[in-house]
């Protein structure tokens, strides 16, 4: 098994440097840099001439190193990850790369790994149970919701439930992870005295990007699982099962349920970064300081490194997402081997 990991994370190595190379040459790819955009700022806000502005512009990149060639500054990138874990300097919010990513990205995993839990364990369970009453009104209800969260778009949802919240409800603080009031308090105030009312502003701010991302991740879920525990229902040796005078539920729950698994283990591989980017369609929508809000401003302001960090980022949960699936595979069914092992 550490055999298996270790070779899986020396080649998720080249899989990266490509990645990284591509994303930062399509990133730099556009004309115009973060230089232009102070340049436009203070011509249009600043009041500045065009000359003095063009001036500034010029200083700023020959101080940044943004009239480097694109190759320089991806060379300069790489090395400071690899030897010093510097992501690089985000000139929008004027601090390292790496105190941003400390920032938001501890928020989007923690709102993305619930959205997985909840659209996992609701999917599952729908997906059973429509498999096990199949043609039935709970078949067709359920198989309806999964219709409806495979095509209605995130950001439309997002739209309409901001629209009510704010428009129909008049939901105040929408936007922000908290309340003014809970902003500055700490979790614990001590060993045994946790802060639960903070708690529970949190879940009332995140909630839409929860339920949203959620809704169209357990579709997908209750779809494959409903198909792949009818198959496994008609399959011989759960026939096989039945004739030894074992309970239906000890059939489909400890010898169908088990085998129908399989694939939506699999799909975990990619369903991080799929939850990753469900919850920066919300996000931004909403304006939470997540990934999602920073990639997008970071792309039009040109930002570089942010963009490019956060990217990096992404292609890595792919990459440890598919490494865990195959580890979940070995767990649920002892029969599959990785890395050659006997």
């Amino acid at each position: 098994m550490l055999k298996f990991i270790s070779v899986r994370i020396l080649q998720a190595i080249p899989v990266l440097i490509a990645m990284s190379i591509v994303a930062f040459t399509i990133i730099n790819a556009p004309p115009g840099d973060y230089a232009d955009y102070l340049k436009n700022r203070m011509v249009t806000q600043g009041n500045a001439s065009l000359a003095a502005a063009e001036a500034f512009a010029q200083d700023y990149r020959e101080e940044h190193g943004l009239d480097d060639p694109v190759a320089i500054r991806y060379v300069r990138w790489v090395t400071g990850i690899v030897t010093r874990g510097d992501f690089g300097h985000s000139f929008y919010y004027n601090k390292p790369v790496r105190e941003v990513i400390g920032e938001r990205l501890p928020r989007t995993l923690l709102l993305a790994l619930s959205c997985h839990f909840l659209a996992s364990l609701l999917g599952i369970s729908f997906g059973i149970m429509a498999a096990t009453r199949q043609y039935s009104w709970v078949d067709t209800a359920l198989s309806f919701v999964s219709f409806l969260g495979m095509t209605i778009p995130r950001f439309l949802l997002a739209l309409i439930i901001l629209y009510l919240l704010a428009f129909k409800l008049d939901v105040q603080d929408l936007g922000s992870f908290y309340s003014p009031r809970y902003g500055g308090q700490p979790y614990w105030y001590g060993l045994f005295d946790f802060n639960w009312a903070k708690l529970r502003d949190l879940i009332s701010h995140v909630w839409p990007v929860i339920a949203i991302a959620t809704f169209g991740g357990l579709a997908y879920n209750m779809r494959v699982m409903r198909a792949n525990l009818l198959d496994t229902i008609n399959a011989q040796y759960i026939e096989t099962a039945r004739a030894k005078g074992l309970s239906e539920r000890r059939v489909i729950m400890r010898h169908a349920v088990p085998n129908a698994l399989h694939p939506l283990v699999a799909y975990q591989g990619v369903v991080l970064p799929y939850m990753l980017t469900g919850e920066i369609e919300v996000a931004i929508v909403f304006s939470l300081a997540t990934v999602g809000p920073a990639i997008v401003s970071s792309m039009t302001i040109g930002d570089v490194y942010i963009t490019a960090s956060f990217l990096l980022i992404l292609g890595a949960t792919l990459i440890i997402g598919n490494i865990i699936a195959d580890l979940l595979l070995v767990a649920l069914d002892p029969r599959i081997r990785v890395g050659g092992d006997q």
